[in-house]
């Protein structure tokens, strides 16, 4: 009996180790990102393409990043930091048109949201509308941000942004 009761527990004891040493290897650390995730990290590249000059680098990041917001909202839709980015990649690919519904969109659903605001206040300068980029720059006063002083430095003409 005592045989039996000393088998069984081996038995028990290799099983659970093969089932761990399975499980562990299958799950880990390997979690897919999301088309979001993936669309910052690319947009994240694109902007330190933009400040070394290589913009033909940066465009190409941004139109990827693009198709994986617009894929990341059919999924989850409305989120305003989704809609952020749309907006954003958008107004670097030369839409303005989108990129200001994005923002807008985005606006709608959380409208003290800071980079919508900031960025938005960018198009309307980059589009000749100082007086729109101004309000944005109202919304985010008090905020003790450096979106703030961004918008500030770009309405000012101190900070030219191409787009």
């Amino acid at each position: 009996m005592k045989k039996i009761i000393i088998s069984l527990f081996i038995l028990l004891f290799l099983n659970s180790n093969a089932f761990s040493a399975g499980s562990s290897s299958s799950g880990g650390d390997s979690k897919p990102k999301s088309n979001y995730d993936e669309a910052v990290k690319l947009i994240k590249s694109a902007k330190k393409n933009e400040k070394k000059g290589k913009e033909d680098k940066a465009q190409k990041k941004y139109e990827k990043a693009l198709k994986l917001l617009v894929k990341s909202n059919k999924k989850k839709p409305n989120k305003p930091d989704t809609l952020n980015y749309l907006g954003f990649t958008s107004r670097k690919l030369g839409d303005f048109e989108n990129g200001e519904k994005y923002y807008l969109q985005g606006l709608a659903i959380d409208p003290k949201h800071i980079g919508i605001n900031e960025y938005l206040g960018e198009l309307y300068v980059a589009t000749g509308r100082h007086n729109l980029a101004i309000e944005r720059l109202e919304v985010l006063k008090g905020c003790n941000c450096e979106e703030y002083d961004e918008l500030k430095a770009v309405i000012a003409g101190e900070k030219v942004s191409k787009y």
